[in-house]
């Protein structure tokens, strides 16, 4: 702002000040200096006696980022006072739009103006699109258009993948690479990544890899951070570490990437190793790393670092938890069977718990089968989510697991007259880079009926060595033959089996789970990983499982 001043001073000084290009200068300043200075430049607007285009292109653009209606609002005001708008007009009111995430209408303004075959009209169109989830438009607009630069390119990409459509992105990004008019810069390739880490595919995240080096990129910190976070997301953490190493420079995000990496892979004591090598460093963590590292002593039973690291948060750094640590800690103690410790702890937080907290905590008591604190967190689950499918299913897992059957069936009930059903298990599996998907209980597999017979055939010889159904966590109350045929067709198992059959090497099985692993099938893929001596890597909702000749990274702690 001191800038702006000065040059204020200077024109008042020399009679300039109502020049209408020194004020045009001024007002750029003034969005230069955005949003600090924005108050300052609409009171400087306000004594311009008949702003032109160009006043009005700057004062939009001044506002279009951090404040989207101000910059709306002076657009209404320049076709008010039929000021012609320019090719720089709409590219800034388009910014503003899909910050607020309004504008269809605007297109047909465009056309209509003869601005459409502008190409940063159109990428901003595409931009805005993307925003507002109307990906068919985008994409109509990006086909449409004649000339097509980076930007181009990139928010078209970007659009795809910010939408879910990763592998749309993906190809899209290969034809940009056969066109071979356009190179990608660090904003395309930052979203390939992104694109890959939603699939986690490990033989896409090494393409990009070796793409990027291949195509001479330097390795910033943006663009290792977000390798380590693929590696991760990909399910090599090894990767991630290798990654790490070869960073020339790294900020904060660089090891909560790799802190949270290790976390989620099971590795708790590196996690922590690396998060004070990282206090060693200079560098000050912040809630995010906090948070890595809570989840890091959550996954590996390590409860008093955990304390250590929750208690520094404030009497260290002098910051306030945030709900989601205190999260972290209820999942800590919870994880470690102290739940009447957990549920203490909730009752006296500073700040009121959500509802994520209490189904953390409910999903502890269930493991623990401490019924009656089950019931009571139930219920304040109630209170604040009432209808969530999740809920009934741990609170009839509870009652199955205790061998109440009464109650569990009422669940059930309970469930059906509010027609909750419960999310079927979904798991993806990536082979020869065709995604396969398998619903639990689903014949749409064109080889359902192989799968099936080998999975039942897996099964039956597991059992003589020893591997013994885990039927609590049924739904409701049927004889126990039912029981494990419902098991039996549990996604993973159905992905697992299928890979088998596949890929007869010794290729590691990787599997993405869309819910959290049961018990049954926990112990199933460490049967599996042991039998047919493969590494199986199942990430789930909430973390990495890594089964290796009969055991898992968690070590049957998650």
């Amino acid at each position: 702002m001191n800038n702006v001043y000065k040059l204020q001073a200077r024109l008042l000084k020399t009679g300039l000040h109502e020049d209408p290009s020194s004020l045009h200068r001024l007002l750029l300043s003034c969005a230069a200096s955005a949003p600090a200075s924005l108050p300052y430049a609409r009171s400087l607007f306000a004594h311009i006696p008949s702003p032109d285009t160009l006043a009005y292109n700057t004062i939009i653009r001044a506002h279009s980022h951090s404040s989207p209606l101000h910059a709306l609002s002076f657009f209404t005001k320049m076709r008010c006072a039929r000021i012609s708008p320019d090719h720089y007009t709409f590219p800034f009111v388009l910014k503003a739009c899909s910050r607020l995430q309004v504008g269809h209408g605007l297109h047909s303004l465009i056309i209509k103006m003869g601005f459409y075959s502008d190409v940063y009209v159109q990428n901003s169109l595409i931009n805005l699109y993307g925003c507002l989830e109307s990906v068919d438009l985008a994409y109509k607009v990006f086909c449409e258009m004649t000339g097509r630069d980076l930007v181009s390119w990139s928010s078209m990409i970007s659009c795809f993948n910010n939408n879910g459509l990763c592998y749309e992105a993906l190809d899209l990004f290969k034809q940009m690479q056969l066109i071979g008019t356009v190179k990608p810069d660090d904003v395309t390739i930052l979203s390939v990544i992104s694109a890959v880490s939603s699939l986690g595919a490990l033989e896409l995240a090494r393409w990009i890899d070796n793409f990027i080096m291949r195509s001479g990129f330097e390795l910033t910190v943006s663009l290792g951070t977000a390798l380590i976070d693929l590696y991760s997301r990909c399910g090599s953490v090894d990767d991630s570490i290798r990654m790490f190493d070869k960073m020339p420079d790294r900020n904060v995000l660089t090891w909560t990437a790799l802190i949270n990496g290790l976390a989620v892979h099971g590795r708790s004591k590196d996690a922590l190793r690396v998060f004070y090598e990282m206090k060693k460093s200079g560098l000050r963590p912040d809630h995010v790393t906090f948070r890595g590292v809570l989840v890091a002593c959550s996954h590996g039973g390590l409860i008093d670092d955990g304390w250590r690291v929750f208690n520094n948060i404030k009497n260290e750094y002098g910051a306030e938890p945030t709900l989601e640590h205190y999260g972290c800690m209820v999942d800590l103690l919870g994880r470690a069977g102290l739940v009447n410790e957990a549920f203490e702890f909730v009752e006296k937080m500073p700040i009121q718990p959500n509802v994520v907290i209490w189904r953390t905590l409910l999903g502890a008591c269930v493991n623990r089968k401490n019924i009656d604190l089950a019931e009571n967190v139930k219920q304040r689950i109630y209170e604040l989510e009432p209808n969530h499918d999740g809920d009934y299913v741990l609170l009839s897992n509870a009652y199955g697991g205790v061998g109440k059957w009464v109650e569990k069936a009422e669940v059930r009930t309970s469930m059906r007259e509010k027609r909750i059903s419960k999310k079927p298990g979904c798991s993806l599996l990536n082979i020869n880079q065709v995604i396969h998907e398998f619903v639990s209980g689903d014949d749409s597999h064109p080889k359902s009926n192989e799968i099936k017979r080998f999975l039942v055939s897996i099964i039956q010889s597991l059992g003589v060595e020893g591997y013994v159904p885990n039927t609590s966590d049924v739904l409701h109350d049927i004889e126990e033959e039912e029981k494990e045929h419902s098991l039996s067709y549990h996604s993973e198992k159905l992905a697992v089996a299928f890979a088998l059959i596949s890929c007869k090497d010794r290729r590691t099985i990787r599997i993405m789970k869309n819910l959290r692993i049961c018990h049954d099938c926990h112990c199933f893929m460490k049967h599996v990983s042991h039998k047919f001596s493969r590494e199986i890597i199942v990430r789930d909702r909430n973390r990495f499982h890594h089964f290796s000749k009969g055991s898992c990274s968690c070590q049957d702690y998650w």
